[in-house]
């Protein structure tokens, strides 16, 4: 596709600093030496629109965000986006991106969606190819519907996750209301960034050779590119370089 035709879409809100990360790491990666040779992004941060994606998966709720995510994306195609990316790992759970893709499908089947998930195995493929034990901070949701331990299992490695208490502490690390990164997003609070330090920590002590930041609140907070000596795998630049590729590959910095 040529970079002007359509838009990169971007499905915000959820929660607003990831898909405002999502955005800068697009504008980042693009070969660009002037306001005019940037792509052309869409972003709609609906917030409001869209149910706790733990709170459903958990059984908070029975209220599917699915419902509302696909809404928006068909927004975002009628607005002019023929490729869209959603920066929640949690949102990419079947329970509710099906029901979000099925109503893509259904009213703009044009539109090419790039799913995250997916594109981290390539990425850890391709970072680690000797890796089999790649470790996984991410929600409570996240970890309870298999997301990534499926999808680490079918790319043919085992997934290492904190146990029960530091899953509830690194939920605590992205929605506590005092410390929180959804509550504190801009700068991130040492509490919470001190928490999912420290879980790291324990994952590379229990013998992960990578870790995923499985949650995209979660590169706010640990914005380096290794931690504890083991690299820390952005889902959110990953993410953001597939929409890239899938959008006008041709622009994608290659340094």
């Amino acid at each position: 596709m040529k970079a002007d035709e359509g838009a990169i879409g971007i499905l915000g809100g959820v929660g607003p600093y990831a898909g405002l990360d999502l955005m800068r790491k697009i504008f980042n990666m693009t070969e660009a030496h002037s306001d005019q040779e940037h792509l052309p992004v869409i972003q709609f941060s609906l917030s409001g629109k869209i149910i706790d994606r733990t709170r459903f998966l958990l059984g908070d709720t029975e209220e599917n965000p699915g419902e509302a995510i696909g809404e928006i994306m068909v927004r975002l195609a009628r607005a002019g986006a023929t490729v869209i990316g959603v920066p929640c790992n949690t949102a990419h759970s079947p329970r509710i991106m099906d029901v979000a893709l099925a109503r893509l499908q259904k009213e703009a089947p044009e539109v090419r969606f790039v799913h995250m998930i997916d594109a981290v195995m390539t990425a850890i493929h391709e970072m680690l190819p000797a890796a089999r034990r790649i470790g996984v901070l991410s929600t409570k949701g996240t970890y309870a519907t298999g997301l990534y331990q499926d999808a680490l299992a079918k790319a043919g490695f085992s997934a290492v996750f904190p146990d029960a208490d530091g899953r509830d502490r690194v939920q605590e690390a992205i929605s506590n209301s005092q410390y929180g990164i959804k509550a504190q997003s801009n700068p991130v609070s040492p509490e919470a960034r001190n928490i999912l330090s420290d879980e790291a920590k324990k994952l590379v002590e229990q013998g992960a050779e990578g870790i995923i930041l499985g949650c995209t609140e979660i590169p706010l907070a640990l914005t380096e590119k290794s931690l504890h000596g083991v690299p820390l795998i952005d889902a959110t630049n990953i993410l953001a370089r597939a929409l890239i590729l899938a959008f006008a590959p041709e622009k994608l910095k290659r340094s």
